[in-house]
């Protein structure tokens, strides 16, 4: 999500193919082992398959809207890798909790609401977690917290964190979040090219 949200305002256009990660097609392992998504392949032949890496290389190529600006800050850094490491070690195990044996997902619960809470106080000051305007940061932890609501929207939803709920709330109705989440069906080898931004 976060990677297509970068590709979309960067201007970038790529060749499109929706995967089922339990059912991944033989070409998208002989490009990247690891099996997660995304993976891109360049014309060059280089392939990318770290979402935060696709942010930067569609920014590098195109950031009308400075994007990039929140990545000068070790601070932003700081809370990417909390939220890549940390926050989505407690958020797997809280949502997914049956894949894990002996987990109490409550437990994780709350161990993900301390991250919450360094988010909620960062957005006491600024309307997005940089400053008054989106960027890189903001798009890096957005799927994640999302993530963390959908678990259970009931009981996120009636947490008295209004900044971090506000700021959810604004992707969530934006113009952007909504045409990247555009459904496509899952591709065969064979079938006709699609492309993103379509």
């Amino acid at each position: 999500m976060r990677a297509r949200m970068a590709i979309a305002i960067s201007g970038q256009q790529v060749e499109f193919r929706e995967v089922l990660l339990k059912d991944k097609p033989p070409s998208m392992i002989e490009l990247s082992s690891k099996g997660t998504v995304p993976v891109l392949l360049l014309k060059s032949g280089q392939v990318i398959d770290e979402s935060l890496d696709v942010i930067d290389w569609a920014l590098n190529l195109s950031d009308p809207d400075n994007w990039l600006r929140s990545n000068k800050s070790e601070k932003s850094l700081e809370l990417i890798h909390t939220n890549d490491n940390e926050f989505k070690h407690h958020l797997d195990r809280y949502k997914y909790s049956k894949r894990y044996d002996n987990e109490d997902p409550l437990i994780h619960r709350e161990k993900c609401l301390i991250f919450i809470d360094k988010l909620e106080k960062q957005l006491s000051s600024s309307q997005f977690l940089y400053d008054d305007e989106i960027s890189a940061l903001d798009i890096s932890i957005l799927p994640f917290i999302r993530q963390f609501r959908i678990a259970d929207m009931n009981w996120f939803d009636s947490l008295q964190k209004p900044n971090i709920q506000d700021w959810l709330m604004k992707f969530l109705e934006s113009k952007l979040f909504k045409s990247i989440m555009m459904k496509y069906d899952k591709w065969e080898e064979g079938d006709e090219k699609i492309f993103f931004p379509n």
